[in-house]
């Protein structure tokens, strides 16, 4: 399970997911932590807890290496140890040298990683304060995006006034979230120009 949770940003607390591990003690419980950057706690600190916990993150979000395809696990010995074997029988050689080269300086930059992360959480909280001011149930989010409703506007269609406007947001066709949006966190001069569009698409549909 995806904790931040995808499309919608929200973390569970690290004593729900423990309340997970112990009424699955049978299983191999994965918690995806592809956002966990973004201000969700990461559940690495279950693994000297439980042996059924697999932790696994990525290098393409938070580190900005999407190109690169770098992700890892973090686990008991016993559950590396297999999917090391999985992965043998496969191919032995997951990642080639690019993709190592620069998850090494990615992870080596932590000044610059810890700036880029303050900024994007910073933007996004204000932006969610923008919305909610016109309007817009905002859920809290823990990830590099906001997951975004307004009750008196269609989701549909305010995302093809969006596009109409060259603005990109993810609208879902599924049943419980089809009139959500999904609105990723670019630079503030960029949320900037979503924030007053925003506003203006709402003037004229009132």
């Amino acid at each position: 399970m995806a904790n931040p949770n995808a499309p919608t940003g929200k973390a569970l607390s690290i004593e729900s997911i423990r309340r997970i591990l112990e009424k699955n003690a049978d299983k191999v419980v994965i918690i995806d932590e592809a956002y966990v950057d973004f201000g969700a706690r990461s559940s690495v600190e279950l693994i000297k807890e439980f042996e059924n916990i697999l932790v696994i993150q990525t290098l393409s979000k938070s580190r900005a290496l999407a190109g690169l395809r770098v992700g890892f696990a973090l686990g008991s010995e016993q559950l590396i140890e297999g999917l090391d074997r999985v992965k043998n029988s496969i191919n032995s050689y997951t990642l080639d040298r690019l993709a190592l080269i620069g998850a090494k300086e990615a992870i080596k930059d932590h000044g610059y990683f810890c700036e880029i992360r303050d900024k994007i959480i910073n933007t996004r909280e204000w932006v969610s304060k923008e919305l909610s001011s016109m309007g817009f149930k905002v859920i809290e989010s823990k990830a590099n995006f906001i997951f975004v409703s307004h009750p008196k506007i269609n989701a549909k269609l305010l995302f093809e006034k969006y596009r109409e406007n060259n603005i990109l947001v993810r609208h879902f066709s599924s049943p419980r979230i089809d009139n959500y949006l999904r609105v990723s966190i670019g630079s503030d001069e960029e949320m900037d120009i979503f924030c007053r569009k925003t506003k203006e698409i709402i003037e004229s549909l009132n």
